[in-house]
């Protein structure tokens, strides 16, 4: 079975992301849809995905809205949190040609905001950036 619109986009997004030295400098290869427990400090988190239909007459097609959350617990905190989210903000936005969807074309991919702030526990940083992007059946 295809995975739908909103799995299908977070493996595209995932093997992009994994491919960006810019993140993969400060993370390696710990971008997660659920980090395993005790996990390294820093990593990427898939966070919220929101798929709506958006068909045309021609075409089954959704928009998706997604979180990527970025972890960090450094000395420098909030910095390499931000740091993060703009190296994953640098390798989506604007870049549906080189975000490959299974089954999907990649019609608009496009950073929406991002935010920093303390984590719950106190002991680092989280940053998430929303991304929202518009795919339809290939």
């Amino acid at each position: 079975m295809a995975d739908n619109f909103a799995l299908a986009l977070q493996k595209g997004l995932r093997t992009r992301l994994a491919a960006t030295t810019d993140l993969t400098n400060i993370v390696s290869t710990r971008i997660f849809d659920e980090p395993p427990q005790g996990v390294t400090f820093p990593y990427v988190r898939f966070g919220d995905i929101t798929p709506a239909a958006f068909d045309t007459d021609t075409a089954l097609g959704a928009t998706v809205s997604i979180g990527i959350e970025c972890h960090s617990r450094s000395a420098s905190g909030r910095v390499e949190a931000v740091q993060m989210v703009e190296a994953i903000k640098q390798a989506l936005h604007r870049q549906e040609a080189n975000v490959t969807v299974t089954n999907y074309n990649v019609i608009e991919l496009i950073f929406q905001t991002y935010s920093a702030q303390r984590d719950s526990q106190g002991r680092g940083y989280t940053a998430t950036i929303a991304l929202l992007c518009t795919l339809e059946n290939a």
